[in-house]
């Protein structure tokens, strides 16, 4: 039987205990908080390896994708411990913002206060909610083997906090970076605020209303269109898939370049663009129904820029509006003609303000009609929502204007808090400019390690498709804007006023912004208030972007030193990595008065920077509450996710043996509930740099694995006492030690460049190759009935080094069993250098390791061989241990596999688990097949064209009863177990 076929036996036979529940708590604690003291003690000061948090929102419960994250970031931290350094690891969590704000109001609206109902209520609901959610969260990341400076943990709410982003705020102000304009922002009628790009989700099944709707031409200029004679109104054709915005018109554009058609329909002459004919045919006049005639054709898109139209919704206050050129009109799709509506769109809002337009935008902020969109009959839309009777109602006003609607079904940007659609609206909000800073931004990066590479062009095109980021939000949980509003209509945002203002927030906290009165004096500087007598101030309700506050947190690092690591997920490109590195830069970069340019390779906030993907199911869907497939850590720690485990029947030197299920029957977990490791094994062997998955096979494969390695742990230790290293080294031994130090090498490389992944495929096929399935298997005469030596120390060292970073606990647990004299001249695994030279063996001369370098290949060739001439042997029933056969290898006679074969030529019967071998050349004869009982054959590789052979068959002496060998000379011990055996 295989080494590995008796890990299952090992399992449920050694006396090696189990974890109990109750040692859980104590491995936890020595493996994190105690380790995290430790090093902080026992580590240099100087440089310390600092990955900084990229804080978890503080709103509900933890998934398995909180726990990815944090036990990513725990494994970097735990193999800079191996190489010497000294880890910083603070963990912060994000709390101001919408989610939290409006459970505060749900909170608030079953109570009949309406004082809670205030901003300050609000707030102190909001604070409450977040606190309570830091500590459940923070005691869940703990029992995922989580170490950290818990105790010096940092909020976006901490009054500090808020201090510092404030001054970074007035960094920016001072640089004039700083700015109020009223435009076009992403709006949220579900959250009612402005939202930044990165706080939209896209639905590509998004579902509107498209129309195609005829303006009418002023007389006074449609004699310019050519072809056109005057005998019918002239109508220009827009093609819309918002008809809420037509209220908001103000100019409709063509491309100068594009040729369009003059069309007669009934008693109307219509203008589109000769490339959507038939787009426009096919929707508006299906068969049955009057079909257009072309009466003009390559009329240019310059001809047309000399009209002018009335927008009709504007009825009796109506004004000429332009017909103008616009690059980013497409002869694609719909009627060649956009309908701009500056106040409800960012393309347009760029072109009509550029020709002095204004920008209406009667919606407020509910996404609701104002009175001023239909003046002619107030009452008509004043409050339809926009998004829902909105726009119906608006296609009605419009009548026979409206040649045809359809569903169209495209991409569309929703509020990814509330899963609700967003509009663009116009309003007055705060502004960062990016485009001053957009190219050191970019620059920073050149020195920056990604992780994987492919993050570097994901976050250099976010950071190059910006020009400002509105910074203000319309919410009352977060940090205020620090601005004054004057009863004159001034607006004041100054680094005096800032800093004044600074100064009150330091004494009394953020929360006096909205408890004092509005007008109050404490917070307007004495040389405003003189300069501008008789104008009072208010203070203004807007915070700032959650993203400001998360990207403000690398000014905690002392001196802004950088962060070796930041690692999120891949959708922080466009939001924490994002907001961090623009306000750094904004800040440290040299501009504006008085500012000193530094390094472009120390702007960037991180030295390395490493994304994971998204969670997914085992049908590969993306986790979501909504689908009802989120799985919880607590679920893989304690089993609950797998189906029940059946009793087995175990096999053991030919004896049936029946097993309990590793489950108890009174256990309330279906499966065995291996705890923090298993989470943490599944994290290390996932490729986190695309979607990860999880399901029920990801997770029967990682708990296998797992009681492999804590089989093997009991093998070794089990195994393994001090006389072992007085003990002589065979070749096996150092075949083994050069496949570990190898496997090691291949691990820490991979470790260090954060594939974790990599490290434990490397790990685990050392262990089942050449470990399990060579060397202990090998071994186990030796061990069991030899002088007991061999190299287990070492390995027990290399193999809990590996294991240190990912399974802490298991190691643990390992060195707690680990024997007196083991820890009394060894180090701790979690305490020990990965490099340090292994304990118990000297390292080989390079000529030795290399010569057997090159006999490794040749006998493990020769060894795949002889099992499989075995397996053959085993299947017809001729014998069941390899124990049960001798060997002749026939090799290639002046090959150098001959040369080496012979010299290892004592210990490879040993090597092979079988009872004899002979080594003999091609011309030698091995004698005649008929002499056997039975023999069998299987051909290897070795160097030439020539294969070598392996003969297997029937033994040559009597089976050994102690050490179960054929290699007595009559029915009893072998000489070495009757020399052992009279010596007891």
């Amino acid at each position: 039987m295989g080494f590995d076929a008796e890990i299952a036996q090992i399992y449920f036979s050694v006396s090696f205990p189990r974890p109990l529940a109750e040692l859980r708590p104590v491995y936890l604690q020595r493996s994190t908080d105690e380790l995290y003291k430790w090093q902080q003690a026992h580590r240099p000061e100087s440089d310390p390896f600092v990955v900084h948090d990229g804080p978890p929102y503080a709103n509900g419960k933890l998934h398995v994708g909180h726990a990815l994250n944090k036990i990513l970031k725990d494994m970097s931290l735990r193999v800079k411990i191996q190489q010497g350094k000294r880890v910083q690891y603070r963990p912060g969590w994000d709390c101001h913002g919408l989610p939290i704000e409006l459970k505060a109001l749900e909170a608030a609206s079953k109570t009949t206060s309406t004082i809670e109902m205030t901003p300050v209520g609000i707030r102190a609901i909001a604070r409450e909610l977040a606190t309570r959610t830091i500590v459940d969260q923070m005691a869940e990341f703990r029992s995922f083997g989580v170490m950290a400076d818990w105790d010096l943990r940092w909020t976006t709410m901490d009054p500090d906090y808020e201090v510092r982003q404030l001054r970074l705020f007035q960094q920016l102000v001072h640089k004039g970076l700083i700015y109020r304009k009223y435009k076009p922002v992403y709006w949220s009628p579900s959250s009612q605020t402005a939202l930044a790009e990165a706080e939209l989700e896209y639905n590509d099944q998004h579902l509107s209303t498209a129309a195609y709707v005829k303006i009418p031409v002023a007389a006074s200029s449609e004699s310019s269109v050519p072809g056109y004679d005057g005998s019918r109104p002239l109508m220009v054709v827009i093609w819309t898939t918002t008809p809420w915005t037509l209220p908001a018109n103000e100019a409709i554009a063509v491309h100068r370049e594009y040729d369009y058609a003059l069309l007669q329909l009934g008693n109307e002459d219509l203008i589109v663009a000769e490339s959507c004919l038939d787009a426009f045919t096919t929707q508006c006049c299906p068969a049955g129904t009057p079909q257009p005639t072309v009466v003009a054709r390559s009329i240019p898109g310059s001809a047309l820029l000399q009209l002018t139209y009335t927008n009709p919704l504007r009825g009796r206050t109506a004004r000429p509006h332009p017909i103008v050129h616009a690059d980013f009109v497409t002869a694609s799709s719909g009627s060649g003609l956009v309908h701009m509506a500056p106040g409800h769109g960012f393309d347009d809002y760029i072109v009509c303000t550029s020709l002095g337009l204004p920008a209406p935008a009667p919606v407020d902020g509910l996404g609701r009609f104002t009175a001023d969109a239909y003046p002619d009959d107030p009452a008509r839309l004043r409050g339809l929502s926009v998004q829902a009777e909105g726009g119906q109602a608006v296609l009605a006003i419009l009548g026979d204007a409206v040649v045809a609607t359809h569903e169209y079904r495209h991409k569309y940007p929703y509020d990814w808090r509330t899963k609700k659609p967003i509009i663009v609206r116009a309003t007055a909000q705060w502004f960062a400019d990016v485009a001053v800073i957009k190219e050191p931004a970019i620059a920073s990066l050149q020195n920056i390690q990604f992780v994987p590479e492919t993050g570097r062009s994901r976050l250099e095109s976010f950071v190059k498709g910006r020009s400002e980021w509105c910074i203000s939000r319309q919410r009352a949980w977060g940090v205020p804007i620090p601005a004054l509003y004057g009863s004159d209509g001034s607006v004041v945002l100054t680094e005096e006023t800032v800093q004044h203002i600074l100064g009150v927030i330091q004494q009394r906290g953020t929360d006096a912004w909205w408890s004092d009165a509005a007008d109050a004096v404490a917070w307007v500087p004495t040389s405003l208030q003189e300069a501008n007598l008789g104008v009072t101030y208010q203070r203004g309700t807007d915070t700032m972007d959650v993203w400001f506050d998360s990207g403000s947190s690398w000014t905690q690092a002392p001196e802004g030193a950088q962060a070796d690591v930041y690692l999120e997920g891949s959708d922080q490109h466009r939001g924490w990595f994002q907001s961090s590195l623009l306000t750094r830069v904004a800040a440290l970069n040299g501009k504006g008065e008085g500012a000193s340019e530094i390094r472009a390779d120390t702007l960037s906030p991180f030295k390395t920077l490493v994304t994971h993907g998204f969670m997914l199911d085992g049908e590969g869907k993306k986790m979501s509450k909504s689908l009802g497939n989120i799985v919880t850590a607590a679920q893989v720690m304690d089993g609950t996710l797998l189906p029940p485990m059946k009793e087995k029947k175990q096999r053991t030197r030919g004896k049936a043996k029946e097993t309990a299920s590793e489950v108890p029957k009174a256990s309330t977990a279906v499966y065995d509930a291996l705890g923090p490791d298993a989470l943490r094994l599944w994290v290390a062997s996932s490729d986190y740099t695309g979607d990860v998955v999880m399901s029920e096979m990801v997770l029967q494969a990682t708990h296998a694995a797992l009681i492999k390695y804590r089989v093997i742990l009991k093998m070794l230790l089990g195994s393994m006492h001090g006389s072992a290293r007085s003990a002589p080294l065979t070749t096996v031994d150092r075949i083994a030690l050069l496949q570990l130090q190898d496997t090691m090498k291949e691990v820490s490389t991979s470790y260090n460049r954060f594939e974790f992944y990599r490290g434990l495929a490397s790990l685990n096929r050392w262990l089942t190759n050449d470990l399990s399935a060579f060397y202990l298997e090998a071994s186990k005469d030796r061990l069991y009935c030899g002088d007991g030596g061999g190299v287990l120390e070492p390995i027990f060292a290399g193999l809990t080094r590996m294991l240190a970073p990912v399974v802490p606990m298991l190691v643990e647990e390992a060195w707690d069993h680990a024997p007196v004299w083991l820890k009394e001249t060894t180090v701790h695994p979690l305490q020990q250098l990965f490099d340090d030279p292994l304990p118990g063996v000297q390292q080989l001369p390079s000529s030795e390791s290399d010569r057997l370098r090159a006999a490794i290949p040749v006998i493990f060739s020769a060894h795949a061989a002889v099992k499989t001439a075995a397996e053959h042997a085993r299947n017809a029933k001729f014998m069941g241990s390899s124990l049960q056969c001798s060997v002749v290898l026939q090799v290639p006679e002046n090959s150098a596999a001959l040369e080496l074969l012979r010299e290892h030529a004592s210990e490879l019967a040993d090597m092979l688990v079988v009872s004899s071998l002979t080594i003999v050349t091609d011309k030698e004869s091995v004698g005649d097949a008929s002499s056997f009982a039975w023999q069998y054959t299987a051909d290897f590789e070795v160097d030439g064209d020539k294969p070598a052979t392996a003969f297997v068959m029937p033994p040559e002496s009597a089976k050994c009863h102690r050490c179960w060998r054929y290699v007595a000379e009559e029915d009893g011990l072998c000489k070495r177990c009757d020399h052992v055996v009279g010596h007891q």
